[in-house]
């Protein structure tokens, strides 16, 4: 068996390491050549490093793609509202009674229940921060049902598990993990593909071999390399749009996406809420596109006649009420449609006029934009419904399962001999595989990889440091094997 040809790969998970037999030619000293035996090392130390933060990653998001459900069960009295027959109260009834709860707050926006859902009235108050205030009315009796401290429209459960995905609950310093899984997730998954591809080069049923695993193999490394694979090519392009979609609200890689879309003019088009004629205000005021904290209250009567407008201008389905800064802005209603085919056009309203004075469509968004709002719907398992959840739930136990049958060729590859005993597996390929490679790969790789450390500060700061750890665990052994060679001096002669 050859170096290159003893790859176990996948889409994560650490690369198998190669026995006695197949380090025989590093051993006499033949060098594999090309971009496969560097592509094994890489994907090996990939895998072992980085796969406890993919593991940790899978685990917390797995536990979020159960949350719609967690909240109907945990909030069921403030989310739920039974409309027996009776119709829905005006808006500004519910808002006036959310008021009347939460007199301390300032309205920032409206989400009107509808089929079976209670309506969502948000509050700004200072001392929350990001965080803000919402009441929940029943439409059909005007009740408030509860009050919760949300972020962005979740509920604290969800928000928790939110935040336990994302940073595991450590803040800043905690985007780190994520950031660093998202940023080698899409590199070990292609990697592994591109490793079992080569391996099946040649063979009888090559696309059976690819993508079911070899069930005649007997127990060993063989059995669980054939699982690691396959299983790897099913979940690529689910890993690939995870990977993708995490980094683009990551703390480094997605401020370096941000810029790109301002660079390309793909960001989303804000919404012109000026009464006056001048420019749109930045959208960085309120989280639900209302005033800011402390902005003085607005009359909640006009909201009828915002949404009457609004409807009577196409936008139908759920849809969420911004309330303006001050009387020179205007009122903006929003849909919130985010499940397929989604719905999120959006108008500026003038309730003393009963105009809309401007408008924007999600069709007429930069296709970029679009791309990036679909990607982080499903990312968050919204956009296909439960179909959603369940995909993403799959992909959460695959990986887990990849990353074990990773980690599980790494232990059946150790050395058993009694001489030569270790817990794992060495590493696949001489030190220095990258020597091998044609000038070609060379003068367009080093480019590339610089160009990616700079797009993704995590993986190129990560790749550093496998490279030095790398360079001393090769010095120290190198100094090892000069000390045990070095002969002894003889004895003096003589008592």
């Amino acid at each position: 068996m050859s170096v290159t040809s003893a790859a176990a790969t996948g889409s994560a998970g650490p690369a198998p390491t190669v026995d006695a037999a197949s380090a025989a030619p590093a051993a006499s000293g033949r060098r594999a050549h090309g971009l496969g035996p560097l592509l094994l090392r890489l994907h090996f130390y990939a895998g072992v490093l980085v796969a406890p933060f993919l593991m940790v990653a899978a685990l917390t998001g797995l536990a979020y793609t159960i949350s719609p459900q967690l909240d109907g069960v945990v909030y069921s009295t403030e989310l739920r509202a039974e409309a027996d027959g009776r119709s829905a109260r005006p808006v500004s009834e519910q808002v006036a009674a959310a008021v009347a709860a939460h007199p301390e707050g300032t309205l920032s926006a409206v989400t009107p229940g509808e089929q079976g859902r209670t309506t969502k009235v948000v509050f700004n108050v200072p001392e929350l921060g990001e965080k803000q205030h919402t009441v929940y009315v029943d439409p059909y009796t005007g009740q408030v049902k509860g009050q919760l401290t949300t972020w962005f429209g979740s509920t604290p459960l969800t928000t928790w598990l939110d935040d336990l995905h994302r940073n595991l609950h450590l803040g800043v310093v905690g985007r780190h993990y994520s950031e660093l899984a998202a940023s080698w997730l899409w590199i070990i998954a292609l990697g592994g593909i591109a490793l079992w591809w080569r391996r099946q080069r040649g063979t009888r049923g090559r696309a059976r071999r690819l993508l079911l695993p070899d069930l005649a193999a007997g127990k060993g490394v063989r059995r669980t390399r054939g699982w690691h694979a396959s299983t790897g090519i099913w979940l690529l392009v689910g890993l690939l749009i995870l990977s993708a979609t995490g980094l683009t609200w990551s703390r480094y890689a997605g401020a370096h996406f941000g810029l790109a879309l301002d660079a390309l003019d793909a960001g989303q088009p804000a919404l012109s809420t000026s009464l006056t004629g001048a420019a749109a205000p930045d959208s960085g005021g309120g989280h639900h596109g209302g005033g800011p904290a402390g902005a003085p209250a607005m009359d909640p009567s006009a909201i009828d006649q915002v949404l009457r407008v609004a409807r009577t201008d196409g936008l139908d389905g759920p849809v969420e009420i911004g309330v303006p800064a001050d009387a020179s802005s205007a009122w903006t209603v929003t849909q919130v449609d985010d499940v397929w085919p989604v719905r999120k056009d959006g108008v500026a309203v003038d309730p003393a006029a009963g105009t809309v004075v401007s408008r924007n469509d999600f069709a007429d968004w930069p296709l970029l934009a679009k791309l990036s709002s679909l990607g982080i719907m499903a990312h968050m398992g919204v956009l296909f419904g439960p179909v959603n959840q369940i995909l993403l739930a799959a992909l959460a136990v695959g990986l887990l399962c990849v990353i074990f049958w990773g980690y599980r060729m790494w232990w059946q590859r150790r050395p058993t001999r009694a001489d030569r005993r270790a817990i794992v597996g060495a590493p696949p390929v001489a030190r220095g595989a990258w020597w091998g490679l044609p000038t070609w790969a060379i003068v367009v790789g080093l480019p590339t990889v610089f160009l990616l450390g700079w797009a993704l500060p995590m993986f190129g700061a990560s790749l550093a440091g496998f490279l030095v750890v790398d360079l001393i665990v090769a010095a120290v052994r190198r100094r090892r094997r000069r000390d045990t060679a070095m002969p002894t001096s003889p004895a003096p002669a003589g008592s």
